[in-house]
């Protein structure tokens, strides 16, 4: 599992992802304003005046960073995340967010548990690589339709990104084929692909070279010693990888395992088996498996 996307407030330590106490207590500190009243720029400009370090350890805050965090149900815990939000919170915060977008007249559809899509965070454009979202048209009319679209669609009113529209239903219609395939030929599941090779940390090498002369030259009391050794971990952690394509394997066939042909969408399965969504302009999905198989189907 790659961690180049690990939510604020969470660390990778011996392969295995940990609480980071000090910007676990950001996030804490963050749903428990927004839960109290306070609106999310008064959040972003209280963390920024307090020094607050973000995803990025600087000290500026948005309120789309702060939306994003709220929004966010792998701080309920998971399979791989441990809880650092409880239910009843995150839960209260969500409504408050319902109501919020309700008053606003907002269609958009964002990634929080009460209006949570099946699909939201999981569909990647193949052109450009941003995320799909989800947008309502002609609200409150008989004609209202929803389409899972690019984000960069539009962007500073202009057409970005010129990749596919689709529906719930295609996605649906593909998965089930998908399914059905893999549930009629389950030996596909042992097709585990080759492991990413090695990145080169150019930013890990460089480093390590300035500490171990520095090492070499005795100065193990040098203030500049301890930055280095810190600033090499950081380096590390951002290229880490998680091995665990044969544990999501045997996850796959547990969950594939004695089933007859699907006749309709199974959302449990979905998000058991599945880690991403790429839309391609052809009229084509690829879904990607949470042990790294990749299997193709058209919408």
């Amino acid at each position: 599992m790659a961690q180049r996307h690990m939510p604020i407030g969470y660390k990778l330590v011996d392969g295995k992802i940990q609480l980071d106490d000090s910007k676990a207590n950001v996030v804490k500190r963050i749903f428990q304003e927004y839960a109290s009243g306070a609106s999310l720029l008064d959040i972003a400009k209280a963390m920024t005046a307090a020094g607050l370090p973000n995803a990025n350890n600087q000290p500026q805050w948005y309120h789309g960073t702060v939306s994003k965090i709220l929004d966010n149900v792998k701080y309920q815990g998971d399979e791989f995340y441990p809880p650092l939000i409880d239910k009843e919170l995150f839960e209260k915060v969500q409504r408050r967010r319902g109501e919020r977008c309700e008053k606003l007249g907002r269609n958009l559809q964002l990634n929080s548990a009460s209006r949570q899509s099946v699909f939201s965070g999981i569909l990647r454009c193949g052109e450009c690589g941003d995320v799909y979202r989800k947008y309502a048209e002609h609200c409150g009319k008989p004609t209202k339709r929803t389409f899972w679209k690019c984000k960069r669609y539009i962007h500073r009113n202009k057409v970005c990104c010129c990749n596919s529209f689709l529906t719930d239903e295609q996605i649906r219609s593909a998965f089930l084929s998908i399914a059905n395939r893999i549930i009629t030929n389950q030996k596909c599941l042992d097709r585990i692909p080759k492991k990413e090779p090695a990145v080169n940390n150019f930013e890990y090498i460089k480093l390590d070279k300035k500490i171990k002369e520095l090492e070499a030259e005795g100065r193990y009391s040098s203030k500049e010693l301890p930055a280095l050794v810190f600033e090499r971990a950081k380096a590390l952690y951002r290229t880490s990888r998680v091995d665990d394509a044969a544990h999501n394997t045997e996850k796959m066939k547990q969950a594939f395992s004695g089933r007859p042909p699907l006749h309709g969408f199974d959302e449990e399965l979905f998000q058991t088996v599945i880690r991403q969504v790429t839309v391609h302009k052809d009229e084509k999905l690829t879904f990607e498996f949470i042990n790294g198989l990749t299997l193709e189907a058209k919408y």
